[in-house]
């Protein structure tokens, strides 16, 4: 699947903008703030009908105007166009539109353009919360599994209404037990989901740090959940008289984690910073792998300003990783360094772009095949 182009109305920082892309590489260059990763993120609400970041509507609408929109057309593996376009008003929802045609529900969308995309922020993958964590597995897993995504829907919906009861002191467990069903039906497909695509992962990761590492570590990754060693009813009977004197659901799936370490060590607490975005760039780029096997479709790879923090030799192994792979297919990268997006052209073979970018400005330098 690749991205053809995209059409950019009072985004961000980004005025106005029309840009077709190359199937191969783009190469986006420009200094920091200058709209780059805005760009990128743009890219990102056309397939998960969010910014990476989560933000309220009204602050992707450029300051001082009214309304925003993105639209882009998708050019699938099978070989159809599929125009996307999300919409935004100053006070009003969302608009999804697919060919046109607005989506009754956006959960329907999730999946069907499948995104990686790795950051400067991916590090706090690891340093970071468990809920960051939990939020990348449910991102990944949803984009596979339209089940996961339904289950985790019912699953905060009920956990929402049982934290309502316990703020408002209820005691009655048959009441409790209405909402809790519905929980433990939810948590067990989410549970399972979680514990495979761990068990999934684990040997895709271990095989790209290994090669980005130059085979100096070897990683692991753990999945930590109270349904290891209890059902989810029996976490909930056993934290009920806790969690009403919280006055919220102190245990359960929503809890969940994945704890990460390198030769039996620690990640989080004695991982180096390359280490760390070592890490973080393996795990992405398993995730890609884990998609395009799981949905069939070539998922589109953004890579912002991965270079940071990073010796010569871990660069140079991360672009053989995505360039010289039939494996991946239309990549973005983002850098302010004009020799790094040189060289990487300059070693690719097939199509390519380098497009400038200054405050949300958007000019082509080259374009070869």
């Amino acid at each position: 699947m690749t991205l053809g182009n995209i059409e950019i109305l009072n985004f961000k920082n980004i005025p106005a903008t029309k840009l077709e892309f190359s199937p191969g590489v783009n190469c986006l260059l420009g200094m920091n703030g200058v709209g780059k990763s805005n760009l990128l993120d743009a890219i990102h609400l056309l397939s998960m009908a969010r910014t990476m970041v989560s933000l309220p509507d009204g602050a992707l609408i450029k300051h001082g105007e009214d309304q925003m929109l993105v639209k882009g057309d998708f050019n699938t593996d099978a070989g159809a166009t599929d125009t996307i376009s999300c919409g935004i008003i100053k006070g009003k929802r969302k608009s999804l539109r697919r060919n046109g045609k607005e989506y009754g529900r956006i959960s329907e969308h999730i999946g069907q353009y499948p995104i990686v995309i790795s950051t400067p922020e991916d590090s706090r993958i690891v340093t970071g919360s468990g809920e960051e964590r939990r939020k990348l597995m449910d991102m990944v897993i949803s984009q596979a599994d339209p089940t996961y995504l339904s289950a985790l829907i019912r699953y905060n919906k009920a956990l929402e209404n049982r934290n309502k009861m316990l703020r408002a002191g209820v005691k009655d467990v048959i009441l409790y037990e209405s909402i809790e069903k519905t929980m433990e039906e939810a948590a067990q497909i989410i549970y399972d989901a979680r514990n495979e695509w761990v068990k999934e992962i684990l040997p895709i990761v271990q095989e790209i740090y290994g090669r980005i590492s130059g085979g100096k570590e070897k990683t692991e990754i753990n999945y930590k959940s109270a349904l290891n060693s209890a059902s989810m009813r029996e976490v909930l009977d056993s934290h009920r008289a806790k969690d009403q004197v919280l006055g919220f659901t102190s245990a359960g799936i929503h809890r969940d984690d994945i704890e990460s370490s390198l030769d039996g060590y620690s990640l989080r607490a004695l991982g180096s910073q390359g280490q760390l975005k070592t890490f973080a760039v393996a795990l992405r780029l398993a995730i890609f792998r884990y998609l395009k096997d799981k949905k069939g479709v070539t998922p589109l790879l953004l890579l912002d300003d991965i270079f940071d923090k990073l010796d010569s030799e871990r660069v140079e192994n991360i672009m053989k990783e995505v360039t010289e792979s039939e494996d991946f297919g239309q990549i973005f990268i983002t850098d302010t360094n004009r020799k790094h997006l040189d060289d990487i052209l300059a070693g690719i073979s097939g199509p390519k772009t380098l497009i400038s970018v200054d405050n949300g400005e958007f000019t082509p330098i080259t374009t070869e095949s």
